[in-house]
């Protein structure tokens, strides 16, 4: 994906399908503050979740948003940035614990319903620098069964790219919310295909890590001893920085002990934007017509 941010006029940014580190490089030359972006994105949430088109994607915002920017704005100045999600908002869907927001996954049952702590990955966002932006709307506790994507705490999440469809399994909101550059980033769980159904119909790059390489401790479960946790994004690049942070041994979930000492801080450096010349992609061809797709 092309960068938004223009390295010869960097007193320009673009939202739309900002990365990582073209927002990181915004801060860095001035052009942005975390205040600013964190901002823009409420004001895209006002407009097109709440009102306009009423996707439905983010069942609750953070009052405490534009405060942990104006901090971390702060810091910036101060002491410079650390972390690989400085200042980067971030939307976690509803069954990650938040000791400062509700955790309903989806369910009126649960509303304001606040834990006594942060999910393991919940901490590691805010560890790296990240704003916690908000939770999105997800199928009442993941089960997908009749309406994909519906809750009766939050309703149905539209597809931004076709409001009369859905958004497709259970972190339905969280890919409504990033395709429609509600946050940088989002966060599903993936039990049987959550993460990649709702990446695949709104444009994004999933990741359904390997068992045990995300903590999967302070999410509320489907099936312990198949759920995953995994990030949500705009390019493969920015779900790697994500997966970085995401993952880690959790004395709290003993499944990540088999990943001690093959975990990786930065996925990116895997990344090769060649590895897939010359390929060829099996296409289900009586879905879709197609034998095949040349990657030259």
């Amino acid at each position: 994906m092309p960068s938004t941010f223009n390295l010869s006029a960097p007193s320009t940014f673009n939202l739309q399908e900002a990365t990582v580190n073209d927002i990181q490089t915004a801060f860095n030359y001035g052009a942005l503050s975390v205040e600013e972006l964190t901002q823009l994105y409420l004001n895209r949430i006002t407009a097109y979740d709440d009102q306009g088109p009423n996707l439905s994607a983010v069942i609750s915002v953070n009052p405490d948003a534009l405060e942990t920017a104006k901090q971390l704005d702060a810091k910036l100045r101060n002491q410079g940035a650390d972390g690989a999600l400085y200042g980067i908002p971030v939307l976690l869907k509803d069954n990650y614990d938040t000791f400062d927001l509700p955790t309903t996954a989806g369910s009126d049952v649960l509303a304001g319903s606040i834990p006594p702590d942060d999910a393991f990955t919940t901490s590691e966002f805010r560890d790296a620098g990240a704003i916690i932006l908000g939770k999105t709307n997800m199928s009442e506790f993941a089960l997908s069964s009749g309406r994909l994507g519906y809750s009766s705490l939050g309703g149905l999440t539209l597809n931004p790219y076709n409001l009369n469809r859905d958004a497709s399994g259970s972190s339905s909101g969280t890919g409504a919310a990033i395709a429609a550059n509600f946050a940088t980033l989002g966060t599903g769980t993936d039990t049987a295909g959550s993460v990649r159904g709702p990446s695949s119909v709104t444009s994004l790059v999933g990741i359904k890590p390997t068992r045990g390489l995300v903590s999967a401790d302070g999410i509320v479960p489907l099936a312990l001893t198949a759920d995953v946790a995994g990030p949500m994004a705009l390019s493969v690049e920015d779900a790697a920085i994500a997966l970085g942070v995401m993952a880690g041994v959790d004395p709290n979930d003993p499944a990540t002990e088999a990943s001690k000492g093959k975990t990786f801080d930065d996925y990116t450096q895997f990344l090769d934007k060649n590895a897939l010349k010359g390929a060829r992609i099996g296409v289900a061809r009586d879905y879709f017509g197609f034998r095949g797709i040349n990657c030259s």
